[in-house]
């Protein structure tokens, strides 16, 4: 469970006049915290750290889809397996651009001008995380974790996550928010145990 303890800063909202097909849309933000009731966090990547070291999982099979909708990126923050696909899509009868700015992977920015526009990427090194942003439309941005391991997740608005599949064994696990920072926490998973990991950030 991941929580918030604190006052949120007041969305910057931003009108979409500029682009027709976007005002249609209604007004964006550029915040992209949400609690939900009791203050659950969401949008916070959670995943294993360190602990799994040189073991080795099977190749991800599947493709992650990120969209471009209603001028925003769909999921706001993802995870994906290294050489996974990536499908990318723009849902949107306007011109968006995916532009990722990766430290350790290769930086791509490619253009969709037309509705139903898509093309695939892959990410060849793990990376904790890839900012995605639209270079026409300043307020549409997303993260994606790249890991080489499928022991990661994404909060709801009710800040659940689930890491049940991993394995017995002494881990490191670190949740990440975009503008909170990271926490990390040191978790046993015993042989036929389940353990429990809380995160609590502050603003």
């Amino acid at each position: 469970m991941v929580m918030f303890d604190g006052e949120l800063p007041a969305a910057e909202e931003l009108m979409m006049n500029s682009d027709p097909v976007c005002a249609m849309s209604a007004t964006n933000t550029m915040s992209s915290t949400f609690v939900g009731s009791g203050g659950h966090l969401g949008n916070v990547f959670v995943y294993v750290k360190s602990g799994l070291e040189g073991q080795t999982f099977p190749a991800a099979s599947g493709t992650v889809e990120l969209n471009q909708e209603g001028c925003r990126y769909t999921p706001h923050v993802m995870g994906i397996r290294v050489g996974q696909t990536l499908n990318i899509t723009n849902s949107d009868p306007t011109l968006h651009n995916i532009h990722a700015t990766p430290d350790a992977n290769e930086e791509f920015n490619m253009g969709q001008p037309i509705q139903g526009m898509t093309f695939e990427r892959t990410f060849e090194t793990a990376e904790v995380m890839v900012p995605m942003k639209c270079d026409v439309h300043g307020w549409m941005n997303s993260y994606i974790g790249v890991l080489d391991h499928p022991y990661f997740a994404v909060t709801g608005p009710d800040g659940a996550f689930d890491l049940s599949a991993l394995p017995p064994g002494d881990y490191v696990v670190e949740a990440w928010h975009e503008s909170l920072g990271t926490q990390t926490q040191n978790v046993t998973v015993a042989t036929g145990q389940t353990a429990e990991v809380s995160f609590t950030f502050a603003q």
